[in-house]
């Protein structure tokens, strides 16, 4: 069963200069994005990062209001938060796969966004899957907004001190090496 498997998380980057993120979440059920603001909230604050948090009124709204806070706003980076459950009609394929299509298109001009759109069959998967203390996809979607944020600034030149920590026998990010002098990976 996927939900007992283990998964591979990326160490957290660390920053020289916090990050400030916007949430930006639909309520739509309450609880549930109640639980995901709290997951992510967690991790911002373990990171050091600021954030602000608005709310739409659903997972439609999310990717216009990140466009218009990138535009207006001063955000190194966005958390999408909300939950799609499958209902009797096709809305839930038009709401799930255009939000993620609309947070895909912005991922692509250069946004920093984790996504934390729950896109379910049933209200049970949804609080397993949004509960901080069990799979905590809030908390999965800031540290992906923050792996993103720390790419960006890495490769701008804006925060020259962000720290990868490969952990052994990981990937590496494209130019670095172990050495420092562009040598490629160190072997044992």
């Amino acid at each position: 069963m996927a939900a007992n498997e283990s998964h591979y998380t990326p160490p957290m980057p660390a920053f020289d200069r916090p990050a400030k993120l916007l949430i930006v979440v639909a309520p739509y059920y309450r609880d549930i994005a109640d639980d995901l603001v709290a997951g992510a909230h967690a991790v911002l604050e373990a990171a050091g990062a600021g954030h602000d948090l608005i709310e739409v009124p659903g997972a439609l709204e999310i990717p216009p209001a990140i466009a218009i806070a990138d535009r207006t706003g001063n955000f190194d980076g966005f958390v999408a938060l909300g939950c799609v459950i499958r209902g009797e009609t096709t809305h839930y394929e038009t709401v799930a796969n255009e939000s993620a299509s609309g947070l895909m298109l912005l991922g692509l001009r250069g946004l920093a966004i984790g996504n934390g759109i729950l896109t379910v069959e049933t209200r049970d998967q949804a609080a397993v899957r949004a509960d901080p203390a069990g799979q905590n996809k809030g908390g999965g979607a800031a540290e992906a907004a923050l792996h993103l944020v720390a790419l960006s600034r890495k490769w701008s030149g804006r925060d020259s001190g962000v720290g990868f920590k490969p952990q052994p026998d990981s990937y590496q990010i494209a130019g670095d090496t172990e050495d420092g002098a562009g040598n490629g990976p160190k072997t044992a």
